[in-house]
C-alpha cells in the first residue's frame, strides 16, 4: 500500500476521532445545561410554593397581631421579591430578605398563644417547614449540576470549544448569609 493511502487513512481516522469527541463534549454539555436549567425550575416551583403559602399565614397572624402591621408589610415585600426573582443571584438576595421577615413574623406569632393552638396556623407551619426541606434540597440538586456544567465548561480541552458553542458558566444559588437559612425557620413553638 502506498505511503499516502497510508497518511490519508490516518488523515480521516483523526478526523473522525476529533468528530465523535466533538459531538460528544457538545452533546454531554447540553446534557448537562438542561439539568441546570431543570434543577432551577424545580427551584422557582418549591419557592413559588412557599410564596403561595405566607399569604395565608400572615393573614393567620395578622387576625390575632393586627398591631404589628410592618411586620406584614416586610413579609409581602420579601415575597413579592422572592416571586420576581429571576436568576439566582436575584433568588438568593429574595432568600436573605424572607428568611429574616418570616423569623420577624414567628415571633410575633410566639406572643399569641391562641394563634400557637389554631390548627389553620399549625396546619401552615408544618407545609411551611416541608417547604423549606424541598427548597433546600432543590438548591442541592441545582448547585450540583451548575458544578457539573462549570467543570465540563471550564476543563481543557473543553474550554477551547465551550464558549464558541455558546455555553458559559451558571452562577451556583448561594446566599449572603449561609448561618440563616442553614436550618428552615424554626416554626413549632
Amino acid at each position: 500500500m502506498p505511503g499516502y493511502v497510508i497518511a490519508i487513512i490516518v488523515i480521516v481516522v483523526l478526523v473522525v476521532i476529533i468528530g465523535l469527541y466533538l459531538l460528544s463534549t457538545y452533546n454531554s454539555l447540553v446534557r448537562f445545561g438542561v439539568r441546570v436549567d431543570e434543577a432551577w425550575s424545580d427551584i422557582t416551583v418549591q419557592l413559588k410554593r412557599r410564596a403561595d403559602l405566607i399569604p395565608n399565614l400572615v393573614s393567620s397572624v395578622q387576625g390575632y397581631a393586627t398591631h404589628e402591621s410592618s411586620v406584614f408589610e416586610n413579609v409581602t415585600k420579601a415575597r413579592a421579591a422572592s416571586i420576581s426573582a429571576q436568576t439566582p443571584a436575584e433568588a438568593s438576595a429574595a432568600e436573605n430578605q424572607l428568611q429574616g421577615t418570616l423569623k420577624s413574623l414567628f415571633a410575633v406569632a410566639e406572643a399569641y398563644p391562641q394563634l400557637q393552638a389554631n390548627q389553620n396556623f399549625l396546619q401552615l407551619q408544618a407545609e411551611l417547614v416541608d417547604t423549606e426541606d424541598k427548597i433546600q434540597a432543590s438548591r442541592r440538586f441545582y448547585n450540583g449540576g451548575v458544578r457539573e456544567l462549570n467543570t465540563k465548561i471550564k476543563s481543557f480541552p473543553n474550554n477551547l470549544f465551550a464558549s464558541t458553542w455558546g455555553f458559559t458558566p451558571r452562577d451556583f444559588f448561594e446566599v449572603d448569609d449561609a448561618a440563616a437559612i442553614a436550618e428552615p425557620p424554626k416554626v413549632q413553638f
